[in-house]
């Protein structure tokens, strides 16, 4: 499941032919660079514009950002040439450096701005980039947090595959919960809200107990159990749903939610502020849990415990660490936030629940894990990416775009393919993940 090479030091050893993760990014941007120019620059006409949208919509207070215009034919040119040169900077050096991940951001920006510019190119409507930066970020949310299940489950050396489950029955039990808790047709408790958050959690816990139960005490298959519990998820919920809560729709699916809440003096930033600091409880719920579990993982006792496990637990028990409790306490922690993060499909939207409204949000966000290398920051990245990607469809379907809404679609999918397939350099799986242990 997961893509392995060997560290700088064993560079020499490394298979002919194979590519490192620098090289691979680098070559994905001299790619996405001559796409950029021979797709978007050269075959648009020279005379066309695009407008592009600096001000979230019905935003009338702060400072005014007036619609960016641009003009497609150039923009696409200069930027597609940038985007060739820096990757080429890139793939041509086999070394990581400091400068690996501003290159690769640029990359991707210039990229994601050249398209949106292009499928724009034209149009009587302006695109608003701050509407739609801020979609990726709440698409994001659930995968940053079903990211940060993986990662604390592969940390120890346990693969989830079963984020997909832990999601959906995080999003049913919350739903039901903070429903339940509700009065119908009256004004929205924060404190069923908050017991649906819990129960959430408390439901991708359970969920991550049978994996640890399966995965640690009887060595089951962990990627076979994975998807064994994502079908068992799915079935569930489909019939509690059939027999529980469709019946009782007016007292257990209501559709309630948390209200959006902005930070003072941030969210008036321009551009960034709206897009950042502009959202419901669970956007600022992951920040924080962003920066607890990398703090955790790096900068504490209990992640250097952890991430030792993960990486030889033969020589981690040999030192007093206790192999299987461990790994029993990051899965469980994992699913904890797993059903956080399935809460933001129904309570954090405030919509009812549906069958499978997960949608496969937790196989992206495994690839997040993957494609960030198994660190908190860099699957905050990845998922944003593939947010992005998510929130296009219905972004340039409003402005009626040349690119067909079905090809958008599939774009958060293509994306997942890319990064678990390896085709942006090979990276490194914690040394035992997926390697049952058993005590000598």
């Amino acid at each position: 499941m997961t893509a392995r090479t060997v560290d700088a030091p064993l560079v020499a050893s490394r298979t002919r032919g194979s590519l490192s993760r620098t090289q691979g990014l680098g070559l994905a941007g001299v790619v996405l660079g001559l796409l950029t120019t021979l797709l978007f620059g050269l075959r648009e006409p020279s005379h066309r514009t695009a407008h592009l949208a600096l001000r979230a919509t019905g935003d009338t207070g702060g400072v005014h950002v007036p619609t960016l215009v641009v003009p497609v034919h150039l923009t696409c040119l200069i930027l597609g040439v940038l985007m060739v040169l820096a990757g080429l900077a890139q793939a041509t050096n086999a070394r990581r450096s400091r400068l690996d991940t501003l290159v690769t951001a640029f990359v991707l920006l210039a990229f994601v701005f050249a398209f949106l510019a292009w499928a724009d190119s034209g149009k009587s409507l302006a695109l608003n980039l701050v509407d739609a930066g801020n979609g990726a970020m709440v698409r994001a949310v659930p995968l940053i947090l079903g990211a940060l299940a993986g990662i604390a489950c592969e940390r120890s050396g346990v693969i989830n595959i079963a984020i997909e489950g832990q999601l959906l029955v995080g999003a049913f039990a919350g739903a039901m919960v903070a429903s339940a808790l509700t009065k119908p047709a009256a004004t929205t408790t924060s404190t069923a809200l908050w017991l649906g958050v819990l129960a959430a959690a408390l439901a991708g816990g359970l969920l991550a107990l049978l994996l640890a139960v399966f995965a640690i005490r009887y060595l089951v298959n962990q990627v076979i159990l994975g998807v064994v519990l994502n079908v068992f998820a799915l079935g569930l919920t489909n019939f509690l749903y059939d027999r529980v809560m469709s019946p009782h729709a007016d007292s257990l699916n209501q559709g309630v939610g948390f209200p959006n809440l902005k930070v003072p003096g941030l969210s008036e930033i321009p551009i960034l502020g709206p897009i950042l600091f502009d959202g419901n409880v669970f956007l600022y719920l992951t920040y924080g849990l962003l920066i607890v579990v990398h703090v955790g993982l790096f900068r504490t006792r209990w992640g250097l415990r952890v991430r030792a496990v993960g990486e030889h637990p033969t020589a981690a028990e040999t030192v007093g660490i206790k192999v299987l409790a461990t790994r029993y306490r990051s899965v469980i922690l994992g699913g904890l936030f797993a059903g956080i993060g399935g809460a933001t499909f129904t309570i954090g939207a405030g919509v009812e629940f549906g069958k499978n409204i997960t949608s496969g949000r937790g196989y992206i966000a495994l690839a997040a894990v993957i494609f960030g290398c198994w660190k908190p920051r860099g699957a905050f990245f990845a998922a944003l990416i593939f947010g992005a990607a998510d929130v296009l469809a219905s972004a340039l379907g409003v402005i009626g775009t040349r690119v067909p809404s079905d090809f958008l679609a599939m774009a958060p999918y293509l994306v997942t393919l890319f990064a678990v397939a390896g085709l942006i350099g090979r990276v490194r799986a914690p040394g035992a993940d997926g390697e049952p242990y058993q005590k000598s």
